[in-house]
């Protein structure tokens, strides 16, 4: 059963995701929150598998809280709802440690798919859109370097594949789609996904292609 625990600061909205996240037998909802604070303060005394988290909130916001749910460390992931396809904050709830990004006029089974996908330790943000988000936020960054200039050492350990993989998965592709264009089962995919991970000391696919953009390994169009 996934634990979810519903953070916005409309009512209704927390209604309709309940009655749906109800509606189903592998889910249930543990509490509700109206503001950033109180989220993080529920997801520390209920620890759920994850917090559907709104952005925009009064007081402290689902940036704030979901920062400080990623800090305190524990087994909770983050998957954030915006109005907005392009978001302003959602590149930064992103970098905040969230492990999903998605808009709330998802259709019903995109958004319990992407509960089920992060509360079992994947990744989710829309794929239409993570180029476009990522390349609206970080093309102010500069090239992530060590302080004698050599390249990210997070990198180093990648293989010529699996640098090719993490380039793609920066311009949104999804497994499915890097084993039919590059010509690979798609469990090797996610063999190399794993491993790209581990090296890189990602926690998750989000931190990889955010990876990806602070270390230039791909470039904002």
């Amino acid at each position: 059963m996934t634990t979810v625990l519903i953070a916005d600061d409309q009512p209704l909205q927390r209604f309709g995701f309940r009655m749906l996240l109800e509606s189903q037998d592998d889910m249930t909802v543990v509490g509700e929150a109206a503001n950033g604070a109180e989220a993080a303060r529920m997801a520390a005394e209920l620890r759920p598998d994850v917090v559907l988290m709104d952005v925009r909130m009064p007081g402290s916001d689902g940036i704030e809280a979901t920062r400080r749910i990623v800090a305190a460390g524990g087994r909770t992931r983050v998957l954030i709802l915006t109005t907005f396809d392009l978001d302003e904050y959602a590149y930064s709830g992103l970098r905040a440690g969230a492990s999903g990004f998605l808009v709330k006029d998802a259709q019903p089974e995109e958004l319990l798919s992407g509960i089920r996908a992060v509360a079992t330790g994947d990744a989710v943000v829309a794929p239409s859109l993570t180029r476009r988000l990522l390349d609206a936020y970080v093309h102010h960054l500069p090239a992530a370097t060590e302080p004698d200039g050599s390249p990210d050492h997070r990198l180093a350990s990648l293989t010529e594949r699996e640098s090719e993989i993490l380039r793609v998965m920066g311009q949104g592709w999804t497994n499915t789609e890097i084993a039919e264009r590059l010509h690979l089962a798609e469990s090797t995919v996610k063999t190399h996904v794993g491993r790209i991970l581990a090296k890189t000391g990602s926690r998750d696919r989000v931190q990889a292609v955010i990876l990806a953009y602070d270390t230039k390994l791909v470039k904002p169009s």
